[in-house]
């Protein structure tokens, strides 16, 4: 019972991180939207070393982005393959939170994979005649409104304003953040010692308390609760506490250790395999066994080049052939990278 208190615990701290540090990527990505268009515009190497910038961001923003981008004619197939082969999800968030400085080399390794796979994937479909979808206006990136004044809400959301001072939204994610920072410094979750991860989160939190204080009420409501609270801090949670008690329990009755490590090349087809779902969550199965030392980083490696957690769903409802293609290509270069690394003994 200890034991799945310990896992509550940390799957605790891991939402938290990964809410926090979605939060200032997604206020970062808002302020300077309009602005990475630009960076388009000069050139394919551009766009191949722009979008797997952008896809190594962690979470969805950036992956979103290379979308977007591609679905306006702004990247070439190629770039948006490579974009989303540097991708990763959500699940950056929370290997940042495992292994930091492993998930820093990974990303690092994920963007110059990127880099090299857009030029070639441009030369491949052209060798091989392959006609990507034409570009079309289906995005629409949301721009922050830096006003915090109230401009449309109507005599009631203004009397509302006048009488409580704060909206619900605003009032709820300070209490919550508020309330997780108290126990985190009083060593009630997370660790009783201020090591530098305790800090890291404490800093982290106060600045989203900024941010979120600051912010104006549409951003609140539309960017924070309606897209990271109800779209993904939940599933981020559930996923992660479903990985660690399954990886637990499989510790203790199916001696998963002996059976992943003997298993190490069905894995990389695994990896792959998994790699398909065009959702976040999943992954985060082989992102815990490594996190405990039971799979090899080529397997982790192969899942983060042919998963993208969920960035591919705009352009399926744009092009099923061009998702198709894109898949397909990550597939080929992940097994094969992850299959190269295996055996040299990575």
């Amino acid at each position: 019972m200890a034991q799945w208190a310990q896992v509550f615990n940390d799957t605790v701290l891991i939402a938290v991180f990964v809410f926090i540090t979605m939060l200032l990527v997604d206020y970062v990505n808002v302020l300077t939207t309009g602005r990475f268009s630009l960076l388009m515009r000069g050139g394919r190497w551009r766009q191949y070393i722009v979008s797997s910038i952008l896809g190594t961001t962690p979470g969805c923003v950036g992956a979103f982005m290379d979308v977007s981008f591609y679905t306006h004619g702004l990247l070439s197939f190629g770039a948006l393959v490579g974009g989303m082969a540097a991708a990763s999800g959500d699940e950056a968030f929370v290997m940042l939170m495992q292994f930091p400085k492993k998930a820093i080399l990974l990303f690092g390794i994920l963007a110059m994979v990127g880099m090299a796979w857009g030029p070639a994937v441009d030369r491949i479909i052209q060798i091989l005649k392959i006609v990507p979808s034409r570009s079309c206006d289906l995005q629409q990136i949301h721009t922050l409104d830096t006003d915090h004044r109230i401009r449309s809400d109507g005599e009631k959301a203004v009397l509302k304003r006048k009488l409580f001072g704060v909206s619900f939204t605003r009032a709820f994610l300070l209490l919550a953040t508020g309330t997780v920072l108290i126990l985190l410094a009083a060593g009630i979750i997370g660790s009783d010692r201020w090591d530098w991860e305790k800090i890291t989160l404490v800093v982290l939190i106060i600045i989203a308390n900024v941010i979120i204080g600051s912010a104006s009420d549409h951003y609140l409501k539309e960017h924070v609760w309606a897209h990271l609270v109800k779209q993904h801090l939940w599933r981020v949670f559930l996923w992660t506490l479903g990985a660690m008690l399954l990886v637990d329990v499989g510790l203790k009755v199916w001696n998963i250790e002996t059976l992943v490590r003997s298993h190490s090349a069905w894995m990389i087809f695994l990896a792959a395999l998994v790699g398909l779902v065009p959702q976040s969550g999943p992954h985060l199965v082989f992102v815990v066994l490594f996190s405990k030392g039971f799979l090899p980083f080529s397997v982790l490696l192969t899942s983060s080049i042919v998963q993208d957690g969920h960035a591919m769903l705009p352009l399926l409802g744009y092009s099923l052939r061009d998702t198709m293609l894109v898949k397909a290509f990550n597939v080929v270069l992940g097994l094969s990278i992850g299959t190269i690394l295996l055996l040299l003994g990575y």
